[in-house]
């Protein structure tokens, strides 16, 4: 685990500071389960379950903020029994799907959705000559109800192949209102409006929240990095971690901690379970040198 600076410090002290009026916020994909070449057969870290209810003891509550659908995050993590596990205890897990259009919590066992956006349905029925057009016929399809995710991560040249196929989609997602979703090696096309940034300004709000820990890997999280930090603006403690992601240093450069993957994510979220349990956070407050400048 890397503290970037003294101020990052800082930060993660306060954050153990107000366990109970904070929430750890966590992605799924490369932070509580490897990035995979099939995203169905992503595996949650073994320690996961473990490390999620001894969180949702201390926090006010442990949310993942996932461009996932709900209900295959649900299954892939056995999040159900984690959250029957973080309830007894009297704490709150919640799954913020599609980019925060989907809901489930252990407060609310449903799983909320919203109908597929208009233009979904046209564009995938043109994704076939699209793919083709770019040379990336052989690219794989990943249907979310709400969106569609294009990898090309199996590829002979993934790279090449993504930034052949992003002005097609890019051009197409315009022409049916929707809009496109930048990932390592993926990109997805789902509705305007809602991100994970967005997510995060609703959950704070919702919660009353005090303190707010972001954990992500890509692109897709630095909506949710730009919150925090605008909130951290407002006096709101904020800590943001980065999952060791070399391929997006638009992520490590707004980070507090870099830490190495899934492993490393469960390093540190478990050590700030024990830390906030053993109420080691220096609790200093969120003075004016401890914002974001």
């Amino acid at each position: 685990m890397e503290f970037r600076t003294p101020l990052a410090r800082r930060r993660y002290d306060e954050v153990v500071a107000v366990p109970a009026r904070g929430i750890i916020c966590l992605d799924f994909d490369g932070t509580l389960a490897p990035i995979v070449d099939e995203p169905s057969e992503a595996r949650v870290h073994p320690r996961a379950g473990d490390v999620l209810a001894a969180l949702g003891e201390r926090f006010q509550a442990v949310a993942i903020v996932t461009g996932r659908p709900v209900r295959q995050v649900l299954a892939l993590a056995d999040l159900e029994e984690v959250g029957r596990r973080i309830a007894e205890a009297g704490g709150r897990l919640m799954v913020l799907g599609q980019y925060g259009n989907e809901r489930w919590s252990t407060d609310d066992p449903r799983v909320r959705t919203p109908r597929p956006p208009r233009g979904l349905a046209s564009l995938m029925a043109e994704l076939p000559q699209l793919l083709e057009k770019a040379g990336a016929a052989d690219a794989h399809l990943e249907e979310k109800g709400l969106a569609v995710a294009v990898h090309t991560r199996r590829l002979a040249d993934p790279a090449a192949a993504l930034e052949r196929l992003t002005p097609e989609l890019t051009r197409a997602a315009g022409r049916h209102g929707l809009v496109l979703e930048p990932g390592r090696m993926v990109v997805e096309v789902r509705a305007p409006g809602m991100d994970k940034g967005a997510a995060v300004r609703q959950l704070q709000k919702e919660l009353r929240a005090d303190a707010i820990v972001f954990v992500g890997d890509d692109l897709g999280d630095l909506e949710a990095f730009e919150a925090v930090r605008a909130l951290r603006r407002g006096g709101m403690v904020g800590l943001l971690v980065c999952s060791g992601s070399e391929e997006q240093r638009a992520l490590v450069e707004v980070s507090d901690v870099v830490v190495d993957g899934p492993d490393g994510v469960m390093e540190l979220l478990g050590g700030l379970a024990s830390d906030a349990a053993a109420g080691s956070g220096s609790g200093s407050g969120s003075g004016d040198d401890a914002r974001e400048r």
